[in-house]
């Protein structure tokens, strides 16, 4: 099914980092399984628009997945459909004809701003390897708003000391500077005095104790972790750090096109789910402070 071309498709011709890469094969994958299993055969020439609508059915009823993430796996098999007509492997393009489900309008959740200083103010960190790394991991995310896969990709050499700044990798290998105050300077000059007592071979800046890159699952496991400590969010991933960031930098008077450039966001548009988290503060601050509210 041409997958392994798709990929280097996805890496070369696309810019995708690794880890879209691998959530579109897994997304592709789960496709021509869905069609082997149910119509016992996994020739691409079959498969029409019937097809593909079945697979968001079975998505959507059976394996209970949320609207949004039924889109995205549509959106991965309509990249691979364009990537199939590029190289002649197919003349009609099925997903053409297939209507994507509604997507559902949920604010992004965040940590609120008292928890956050909670947990990074109070002793909750070892003072070791572990605890120091674990600690930047956190403030990383906080303090920047880098997604998982652009805390993974920070090399040494992408730290400037010098100018308080830090070069991160994002979609498509679009490169972008975010300032670090001097506070995440000296944390980052701490850990990485831990750091080099490990012996390494990578250049990676955030690394495990066998001298290893970290990896997806550790960062997450981390994240979890602290914020349960203080959060009774459902979630508690990197991107709800992100999310906080975002949240906080508006609710503290930062501009939206500021915040855009810093969270990488292509356009604007998507820049402006925060404001309206910023909107249900303003209006819960009104209803406790307004005498007539």
């Amino acid at each position: 099914m041409f997958i392994q071309e798709f990929q280097k498709y996805l890496e070369s011709e696309k810019r995708f980092s690794t880890h879209t890469v691998v959530a579109y094969s897994k997304d592709l994958e789960g496709f021509l399984d869905y069609v082997l299993r149910a119509y016992g055969y996994s020739d691409l020439l079959q498969i029409n628009h019937k097809t593909i609508r079945g697979w968001l059915v079975e998505l959507l009823d059976v394996q209970k997945l949320s609207n949004n993430s039924v889109n995205r796996k549509l959106s991965t098999l309509k990249t691979y459909y364009r990537f199939l007509l590029l190289t002649k492997r197919v003349v009609i393009n099925p997903t053409l004809k297939v209507v994507s489900p509604k997507l559902s309008k949920r604010l992004p959740e965040f940590v609120d701003q008292q928890s956050m200083n909670k947990l990074l103010l109070q002793d909750f960190f070892t003072a070791d390897f572990d605890g120091v790394r674990d600690q930047l991991i956190l403030e990383m995310f906080y303090q920047t708003g880098i997604r998982l896969s652009e805390l993974i990709g920070i090399q040494l050499n992408d730290v400037d000391y010098q100018n308080n700044l830090v070069r991160v990798t994002g979609k498509r290998n679009k490169q972008r500077i975010i300032p670090l105050n001097v506070e995440l300077q000296e944390l980052i000059k701490k850990y990485i005095q831990f750091r080099n007592e490990i012996p390494s071979v990578v250049d990676s800046l955030f690394i495990t104790k066998k001298g290893k890159s970290v990896y997806p699952k550790l960062v997450y496991n981390v994240v979890n972790k602290y914020l349960s400590l203080i959060s009774s969010n459902n979630k508690k991933s990197p991107h709800i750090l992100r999310h906080t960031f975002a949240t906080h930098m508006l609710n503290n008077g930062a501009d939206l096109n500021s915040i855009k450039e810093l969270l990488g966001h292509a356009n604007l548009s998507a820049t402006q789910v925060y404001t309206h988290n910023s909107f249900e503060k303003l209006k819960s601050i009104y209803n406790q402070a307004h005498p007539r509210a």
